[in-house]
């Protein structure tokens, strides 16, 4: 049988085991041999990131053929309304490439949302809200690059859950086996 482990990446983990120009990999939190990550998540993002040592399901979680839903929390610049986020709805051009239809809501701040180290910088002149997104792809940076596009650049991502597998209970840099 394989084996899943969740992992809350921290901001400013890399999605890889080595360090790298100053960044801790996941061998600093995580001691198991013989598990990849299904995927990346960028080192400023945040969330859940499966590990796995089955290569097949590896490669299945990971490519966007697959269609599997990933779930993303971000934390925006302005007040968007739900009409506000019709473009991300759509297929977006995002210049290298468009985007397929997303699902996205206005959302109230996680329940039991850690401080991010360092924090998000606070403007009192412009005002935040969280969004939530869903993606049946996960192209680089592509949230980001939504977001910005439709005018709500993106302060915070934090990916939420991967098809059934959800972040939930596992704190920054906490893991557990899924199965």
């Amino acid at each position: 049988m394989a084996r899943i482990i969740l992992f809350n990446k921290p901001y400013g983990v890399l999605s890889q085991f080595t360090s790298e120009d100053g960044h801790p990999g996941l061998k600093e939190f995580i001691p198991i041999a013989g598990v990849y990550a299904a995927g990346r998540l960028d080192v400023d993002s945040e969330g859940l990131l499966i590990l796995t040592d089955d290569g097949a399901l590896q490669h299945r979680l990971a490519d966007p053929r697959h269609k599997l839903p990933k779930t993303y929390w971000a934390q925006v610049e302005g007040d968007p309304d739900d009409q506000a986020l019709e473009p991300l709805r759509r297929p977006m051009d995002l210049g290298d490439f468009v985007t397929r239809p997303a699902r996205a809501r206005v959302m109230a701040q996680p329940e039991a949302l850690w401080p991010r180290d360092p924090p998000v910088r606070f403007r009192k002149a412009i005002p935040t809200a969280w969004i939530e997104i869903v993606l049946t792809e996960g192209k680089n940076r592509q949230v980001r690059r939504m977001t910005a596009r439709a005018g709500f650049p993106t302060l915070r991502l934090i990916r939420a859950a991967v098809g059934g597998h959800q972040l939930a209970g596992l704190g920054p840099g906490e893991w557990r086996d899924a199965n």
